[in-house]
């Protein structure tokens, strides 16, 4: 996968925000909102939108949207900062993995989720247009940013993070202030993928990498355990 696609795909999953463009039911005029996203472990954006919201009216007229993801809150100079324009279609999905990752990246939005009204949609991307700063300007392919995932790993997910907030919520508050630079305690591990995995406390979420690609159970358990290791060192030095 392309160093652009790799750098895209880590700012959709760092976020839970973005702004969605669709076109106006009617007249085709540009229509932007405010959305929370979640992502599967793919990375595939997954919202959770209201059938009487401006947007999903527009949709049903017009399933093209477009999604923009920024990543320059806090720099001085925010033309400095990446973003990246998701371009594709919005498609309605019932799998109990988009319920699941959503609501776990999204803990607010059980009070309405069964709810008639609300569907599950996801951003079937066909591209992206990636600004990474002044002239870092590129293009990129839905393949590049989409990383498919070991079924052994997507199988074991939901107990991994269940163990991890349950048993080593420790572990997952030195992830994030030692290794992350963030603060507070509380933190909880919303979903794990081969390449890291997401962190929330409040308002507030996280990415944490790994260092190598995992493919399993027993091989999140060693570099989780490698993590802390790491984490503990850092808080002495």
């Amino acid at each position: 996968m392309s160093e652009a696609g790799a750098a895209a795909r880590r700012l959709v999953r760092n976020q839970d925000r973005a702004s969605l463009a669709t076109s106006l039911a009617g007249d085709g005029t540009a229509y932007a909102s405010l959305v929370l996203y979640a992502t599967l472990a793919d990375a595939t954006p997954i919202l959770l939108l209201s059938a009487l919201a401006e947007h999903t009216k527009n949709l049903k007229a017009d399933p093209r949207a477009s999604l923009l993801v920024d990543g320059t809150a806090g720099l001085a100079d925010p033309l400095t900062g990446a973003r990246v324009t998701l371009v594709g279609r919005l498609e309605e999905v019932g799998d109990g993995a988009a319920q699941a990752r959503y609501l776990a990246r999204h803990p607010s939005a059980e009070t309405y989720v069964g709810f008639g009204d609300f569907r599950f949609y996801a951003l079937r991307m066909a591209r992206a247009h990636l600004v990474a700063g002044f002239g870092r300007i590129h293009w990129i392919d839905a393949s590049a940013i989409l990383a498919p995932q070991p079924p052994a790993l997507v199988e074991s997910e939901s107990g991994i993070v269940e163990h991890m907030n349950e048993d080593h919520s420790e572990a997952l508050d030195l992830y994030a202030t030692r290794l992350l630079g963030r603060s507070g305690a509380g933190w909880r591990m919303t979903g794990i993928d081969a390449e890291g995995c997401d962190l929330r406390r409040e308002g507030e979420v996280a990415r944490l990498d790994f260092t190598t690609r995992i493919e399993d159970a027993e091989a999140a358990r060693r570099e989780l355990v490698r993590l802390v290791k790491d984490a503990r060192g850092k808080e002495r030095t």
